[in-house]
């Protein structure tokens, strides 16, 4: 998918960021991908054996390069991550696979790179306390039913509610919204949660899935946010993390559209929002 080197390329031609801020992944261990995943489904999937059913709950086309893509992308989670807790804010041009359960892949999504990334900052004693922030237009079920019984991991998720997946997993906290729903109705549901969640949580690291696709161009999305409101929820929430101390590690999320142009611009409102708190705040 040429996505993810598009949406590079604009913020380079931008000058939202510049080449030295950028940082290249490697692949993941299988043991990291194991840590969330049953290894006979890693196997499967990074071998092209799963079986026709399994693949078409995942919808995409199984090729050697969507391997590697998801796999870089799941190492781009875990860098960010880390580079988040050495300077307080990073984002991802990819991640936000939230649908992946442990045994099976859904909805665009064949790692759970949220999970990975988590459990291997646990595993290396970086962090213990994780709060998913996930804002996709999507519930994030995978993530959800994954730490489920973990009170390490709190799962925050505002999503549509008639929207998929159809059948809902339990977050810690799941903020289902109308269809439809502008910007400033948005903002003000985010505004209610997050500042308590951070109080309660008090986690030592945020991941945060800024999806694209609450906007109303989306074709997948059934939310009506523009893209002053996308810029603006992306704006609020990096700056309240930051600004109470809680590193903050970004995934851009979900996002579909007719015209790539515009949903490149779309992606984008994340890494500027990043750049403008992370001046602001000097980091």
């Amino acid at each position: 998918m040429p996505k993810f080197r598009l949406l590079r390329d604009r913020l380079l031609h931008d000058g939202v960021i510049t080449l030295d801020q950028i940082y290249q992944p490697g692949e993941p261990l299988q043991g990291w991908l194991e840590l969330v995943h049953y290894p006979a489904y890693v196997n499967d999937y990074r071998q092209g054996t799963l079986d026709a059913k399994a693949q078409r709950r995942i919808g995409l086309p199984w090729s050697t390069a969507l391997v590697k893509r998801t796999c870089t992308a799941v190492g781009g989670t875990i860098l960010t991550a880390k580079l988040a807790l050495e300077r307080g804010l990073a984002c991802n041009t990819a991640g936000g696979t939230h649908h992946a359960f442990p045994d099976y892949g859904s909805g665009f999504c064949i790692f759970n790179d949220l999970a990975i990334a988590t459990r291997v900052l646990q595993k290396q004693g970086r962090v213990q306390r994780v709060l998913i922030l996930d804002l996709d237009v999507h519930q994030g079920d995978g993530t959800a039913w994954i730490f489920r019984n973990d009170p390490n991991v709190f799962t925050f998720s505002m999503h549509c509610q008639e929207n998929f997946p159809a059948r809902k997993q339990v977050s810690d906290l799941d903020v289902p919204l109308a269809l439809g729903m502008e910007d400033q109705a948005y903002l003000d549901y985010l505004a209610q949660y997050v500042p308590d969640l951070l109080a309660q949580v008090r986690p030592d690291l945020v991941l945060y899935d800024a999806g694209a696709d609450p906007h109303r161009d989306d074709v997948l999305g059934k939310l009506a946010l523009t893209n002053t409101g996308i810029y603006e929820r992306d704006r609020y929430v990096l700056d309240i993390c930051v600004k109470a101390g809680y590193p903050v590690a970004c995934v851009i999320g979900g996002g579909y559209g007719k015209s790539m142009d515009d949903l490149i611009f779309r992606h984008s409102l994340l890494h500027r929002a990043a750049a403008e708190v992370f001046r602001q705040r000097g980091l």
